[in-house]
């Protein structure tokens, strides 16, 4: 008798549920960074995150349907951490202090490590002071490599607003980082 299963603990890429656990792996930094921003604190990123593979997963069987699996992980993401942010707003909560670097340097020694740093700090500074609407499109567009027709999809506007938000965002960014 032929037994087909898999042995190691590895997703079965030819399926719905692997091949949404293989996107999440992959894209698993970029998704926390982006809800860091949309929500303001690495604790509730991180549960935005895991609320977002809950819901991704329960609608698993729509994985084989979607064009492109990046841009529908992120918008369900975009959702989530607008629910978040909404609750975290209601309730006043405080933005916790930021303890790791989100993004690992890959350059050497110190002096390289804390110039990485204080521009990363100076990057973060510059997305969190655009407007919300400005920072979702710049995030889904820069992030989540999401279309404009895509963002205009995802967040229900129409495709020359979001162009127009994104024109405003990177123009905002660009002045703000003219020094780096």
């Amino acid at each position: 008798m032929t037994h087909s299963a898999r042995t190691d603990h590895s997703p079965d890429p030819s399926s719905a549920t692997g091949r949404l656990e293989e996107a999440f792996a992959r894209h698993r930094n970029e998704l926390l960074g982006t809800l860091f921003y949309l929500v303001g604190n690495r604790e509730d990123a991180q549960d935005a995150l895991q609320e977002t593979f809950v819901k991704c997963w329960r609608n698993a069987e729509q994985v084989g349907q979607v064009r492109n699996l990046k841009a529908w992980i992120f918008r369900i993401a975009l959702n989530t951490g607008r629910d978040i942010r909404q609750t975290a707003w209601r309730r006043k909560k405080q933005s916790l202090p930021e303890g790791d670097t989100m993004i690992e340097s890959k350059n050497s020694g110190p002096a390289a490590e804390l110039q990485h740093q204080e521009r990363l700090d100076l990057v973060r500074q510059a997305v969190a002071q655009l407007r919300s609407e400005e920072q979702e499109v710049f995030l889904l567009r820069q992030n989540g490599e999401m279309t404009y027709d895509e963002i205009s999809a995802a967040i229900g506007i129409p495709s020359g607003t979001v162009k127009t938000r994104m024109r405003l965002a990177l123009n905002k960014l660009r002045a703000a980082l003219a020094g780096l």
